[in-house]
């Protein structure tokens, strides 16, 4: 068995430990592209964590509406989107890319708190969209427990 994360058990860090010990790597055979193969394979994995990562802006994005919006038209649609990344996180979010979004959980909030902002703006729910806390207000269990939605906010109506 290789040192190492396991391919079968957390596919992200195996790409990046796999291009690190093909970087490492010595070889007579100079027709093996050995770096370009490296970064073809680390980027692979971060093509993971990208996905992981929106997947974690469209769920906080959608809690934000649900929480802040008046509006109740659009609550099932955003369920549904909200229902739709989660299933995709947990079909991909192994131990480190559970780590990596935890680590990075500030900034993937900005960025959806930015998003719901503008897409309640759009809709004239401004006061709406001032009333988004300024930092994340779930935590990464929130965020991936299957059919938790939080309350609307008593100051967004």
């Amino acid at each position: 068995m290789p040192d190492g994360p396991r391919h079968d058990e957390d596919f992200y860090a195996w790409t990046q430990y796999q291009a690190k010990v093909l970087r490492e790597m010595r070889t007579a055979d100079n027709r093996f592209d050995r770096d370009n193969v490296a970064e073809e394979i680390e980027d692979l994995g971060k093509s993971y964590r990208d996905a992981a990562r929106s997947q974690v802006r469209r769920i906080l994005e959608h809690l934000l509406k649900l929480e802040y919006s008046p509006a109740s038209d659009p609550r099932i649609g955003w369920m549904e989107s909200i229902a739709e990344a989660r299933d995709a996180l947990n079909d991909q979010l192994t131990g480190s890319l559970r780590a990596d979004v935890e680590a990075g959980l500030g900034e993937l909030y900005r960025r959806a708190r930015r998003r719901a902002e503008l897409g309640l703006s759009r809709y004239g729910e401004g006061k709406a969209a001032d009333a988004l806390p300024p930092s994340c207000p779930y935590t990464l269990d929130d965020i991936l427990r299957d059919d938790w939605y939080p309350e609307p906010a008593a100051a967004a109506t």
